[in-house]
């Protein structure tokens, strides 16, 4: 006999609010024929027991914007989740205060019976409400065999290649079309566990291990459906952010604010100006203010022609625009050293349009303090009353109009608001200089820059900067002094071993880093090993609705053109997977800017509990504070509407639609009309 939740309170509860669930088009348990549909919240129930699991997903809800509300439930004195806590009547109307709810596993109460768990089901079969159950193993309260029956599995699923089934392909999941490949970044260490389980009635498997049977599945039962997940993960973990998109739009039924996008930008710095050379004997770059010494090889590092015309040939091939940061002063002492002859700017202007361009200054100076090179490191120069010496805002200004007016004399596509300093210099940089340069913001504002270039690894929050805002930047391990893969390897097993294996032992004393077991082989090392771990790094950041640009020099595209084994990683491996419906958005800065700026201020007005978001039957409604515009999330079809008609919403991405909006003209709220 079938298993009924609830009390008979309960199912008077269901009685009474089903009226209309129908016509909303929402399944409910005891749905009659409705006159007054629900009013479905667009926010997420988070019961949270502290495991991997559970905050993977709330990692996926803040990174795109969804609103939560979380119950911890090893806290003492923590909220009853009961029919008064999940739902009411607003209005004359009923309703679910949530449209999802996400549980570390099937029965988060601990008994099936408890009166939480009760008034959860209740919940769920009255409003429709789906659950994710985090993680879980395969039995049959959820729709699945146990392991040890009609060839089920369970074990370590380090590099397993799980496949997308039919089910998930059209539905969820349907932004994937390749196979999920799950991460083994050690052969010391097992990083994910899973049970393969054979489906029962009422199971729709959207993701099978290599053995057969499934591993991530719908089990809709009793009047509810659950998202059944039966394998361990984490939020840094690719597998899991390759599918967390599919989760959610599962978990919302395709309607939710927030939005993510896959995004990869990579800005090229110091064309047209070398770059000095780490020396494999030293142990550092000649040139640096703290290498000194007799060494070897010293040249320094600058592309040819042929380098450009390989990197725009690169370029249509991968169909990735690449943005060069270009220092037009360093490339004119260039060519007053080398007989008035420049072939790699004649091939670079020839080339232009090929190419996104940004402004790196004219001569690439240092902008902060003025420098004190007498110290090893470096410190600020000060003046006879003790005072910083500052690099003048003349000076600033300068630089960056200088190269500005160069780009725009040349007819490069360059934008006047957009700027990389050299070095990020200007902004604070720990230990020396703890404060920006006075003298920057001001010149940044004579010169019309809006968005100024950060180092993420030192300040990752976007911040202003007078009137413009910074874009912070992640550097690639891929390092400036590098134009052989020899000498990359080289400086890395230098950063990177002990000094019982001949390195640095900077690994050793650095609470962020690890050393490696024993040094890279120099002749294979780059490729065998850099390669994948830099490209997988860069991978986790394009799936996370992170737009933040990753930047390599030009000496990278130069002689061995050491970058690119690494870009063709990140690509191969996004493109092996990912339907053609979820392309790789590539933003130049000052719409990289403009996102982050927008998922600051939407995250803050969430916080302050400004945002009100609900859906009823199929009208979405969506209400910001002034000024704030919302990012909002909904199936194809579905329409804005205005004053008097109505327009197409949003922009298709991966088998969705969706936008940053506002409420048009007269209007206080964003409406939109879901289709039939």
């Amino acid at each position: 006999m079938k298993k009924v939740y609830g009390s008979t309170a309960g199912r008077a509860t269901v009685a009474l609010l089903a009226a209309g669930l129908l016509a909303a088009g929402i399944p409910a348990a005891s749905a009659d024929a409705a006159a007054t549909p629900a009013r479905i919240d667009l926010k997420v129930l988070v019961l949270d027991d502290g495991g991997s699991a559970v905050d993977a997903l709330v990692w996926e809800l803040k990174s795109i914007g969804l609103p939560y509300q979380t119950v911890k439930l090893g806290d003492s004195g923590r909220q009853t989740v009961d029919a008064a806590f999940l739902g009411d009547t607003v209005d004359g109307r009923p309703r679910a205060k949530f449209q999802g709810v996400i549980t570390p596993n099937e029965i988060p109460f601990g008994s099936a019976d408890s009166p939480e768990q009760t008034a959860l089901a209740t919940y769920e079969q009255t409003f429709g409400i789906r659950q994710i159950d985090a993680y879980t193993w395969a039995h049959p309260e959820v729709g699945l065999d146990y392991t040890d029956q009609n060839g089920g599995w369970a074990g370590v699923l380090d590099g397993a290649k799980t496949q997308i089934t039919d089910a998930g392909k059209t539905g969820p999941f349907g932004y994937l079309d390749g196979p999920v490949v799950f991460e083994d970044n050690s052969a010391l260490v097992s990083e994910s566990y899973g049970y393969a389980g054979h489906p029962r009635d009422g199971y729709t498997s959207y993701l099978t291990a290599p053995t057969g049977g499934s591993l991530l599945g719908a089990y809709t039962h009793d009047g509810r459906s659950e998202l059944v997940v039966t394998f361990a993960y984490n939020q840094y973990q690719e597998q899991f952010k390759v599918l967390a998109r599919g989760m959610v739009e599962w978990l919302t039924q395709g309607v939710h604010l927030g939005q993510s996008r896959n995004y990869f930008a990579v800005h090229v710095d110091d064309v047209l100006a070398p770059d000095a050379r780490w020396d494999t004997t030293l142990h550092c770059t000649p040139g640096d203010f703290d290498c000194a010494g007799p060494g070897g090889e010293t040249s320094d590092i600058r592309m040819t022609a042929a380098d450009a015309q390989y990197a725009a040939q690169w370029e249509q091939s991968s169909g990735l625009t690449l943005d060069l940061l270009y220092n037009a002063g360093s490339g004119e002492e260039w060519k007053s050293e080398h007989a008035g002859s420049d072939p790699l700017s004649d091939q670079l202007l020839a080339d232009k349009d090929k190419f996104r361009w940004e402004n790196h200054t004219y001569t690439h100076e240092f902008l902060g303090c003025v420098q004190n090179t007498t110290t090893v490191p470096w410190s600020c120069a000060t003046n006879p009353d003790g005072s910083t010496q500052w690099v003048s805002r003349s000076d600033i200004y300068g630089q960056i109009t200088d190269n500005y007016n160069w780009g725009v004399q040349k007819g490069l596509p360059v934008d006047r608001t957009e700027l990389v300093t050299g070095e990020h210099s200007g902004l604070k940089t720990l230990p020396q200089q703890p404060q920006d340069n006075p003298n920057l913001a001001p010149a940044l504002a004579d010169a019309g820059v809006r968005w100024t270039g950060s180092d993420d690894s030192r300040e990752p929050q976007q911040r202003p900067v007078g009137g413009a805002l910074t874009v912070p930047r992640y550097p690639m391990n891929v390092y400036y002094n590098a134009g052989k893969a020899a000498e990359m390897t080289d400086e890395y097993n230098w950063i990177y071993t002990s000094k019982a294996d001949g390195g640095s032992g900077i690994c050793e004393n650095n609470p962020t880093s690890t050393c490696l077991p024993g040094p890279l082989d120099t002749a294979t090392g780059y490729q065998s090993y850099i390669v994948p771990q830099e490209a997988t790094t860069a991978l986790r950041h394009v799936l996370g609705n992170d737009p933040r640009p990753h930047y390599i020099h030009q000496s990278n595209l130069a002689e061995e053109r050491i970058a690119y084994p690494v870009l063709d990683k990140v690509l191969g491996d996004y493109r092996g997977v990912f339907a053609d419906s979820a392309p790789i958005v590539n933003l130049r800065q000052k719409d990289i800017g403009t996102e982050l700026s927008r998922q600051t201020a939407w995250a803050q007005a969430l916080a302050d509990g400004k945002v009100t978001a609900y859906r009823i039957g199929n009208t979405v409604t969506v209400q910001t504070p002034s000024g704030v515009v919302a990012p909002v999330t909904a199936p194809e079809g579905t329409v804005k509407q205005q004053l008097l008609s109505t327009t197409v919403f949003g922009t298709p991405y991966a088998g969705q639609r969706s936008a940053w909006s506002s409420p048009d003209v007269f209007q206080a709220a964003i409406t939109l009309k879901l289709p039939a």
